[in-house]
């Protein structure tokens, strides 16, 4: 066999094993399920004022707990007002859930009502917004997917975590 026929063998060879050993280390990857789960949260400090003002950030923090009613973490929000009107304000905001297997990590941009329909002690105006998740630690390291917020009074609201495929 002449130089020019081994060389183009031996070029087949490393590229028909290259293929392989792609197409194997693919099937070797695993996947991790969808998972979704519910949180309730019970709140425990906030600053939001009687009047939003532009460029003025307000907090907020919830105790958190799983569905049996059992102490599981934080939630903490850092919100900012970048426009204000009438109707409520247009709010970016920033979330960490503090949960004992990691954090899940989250931001969202959303029109808020106004506090004055929204932190009345009582008959507050229910209202709901959906963060995404940007990632996590521990448990939720490379976490993708959407926390979806419920607020049910001025002192409560239930979380929808939903992390979504993919591969580890």
């Amino acid at each position: 066999m002449d130089r020019r026929s081994m060389m183009r063998l031996t070029s087949a060879a490393t590229i028909t094993g290259g293929l392989a050993a792609g197409a194997a280390g693919t099937a070797h990857a695993t996947r991790r399920a969808d998972r979704q789960f519910t949180l309730h949260g019970r709140r425990t400090g906030a600053n939001i004022p009687d009047v939003l003002t532009v460029g003025v950030p307000y907090f907020v923090r919830y105790d958190l707990t799983d569905t049996e009613g059992r102490a599981v973490g934080t939630e903490n929000a850092h919100c900012m007002p970048v426009t204000v009107g009438p109707d409520g304000s247009f709010v970016m905001a920033t979330l960490v859930l503090a949960l004992a297997d990691g954090m899940i990590t989250a931001s969202t941009a959303f029109q808020r009502p106004l506090p004055a329909v929204t932190e009345l002690p009582l008959d507050s105006r229910r209202w709901t917004h959906e963060f995404a998740v940007t990632g996590g630690t521990g448990s939720y390291s490379g976490a993708e997917g959407s926390v979806t917020i419920e607020h049910l009074t001025r002192d409560e609201d239930t979380l929808t975590v939903t992390l979504t495929d993919g591969t580890e």
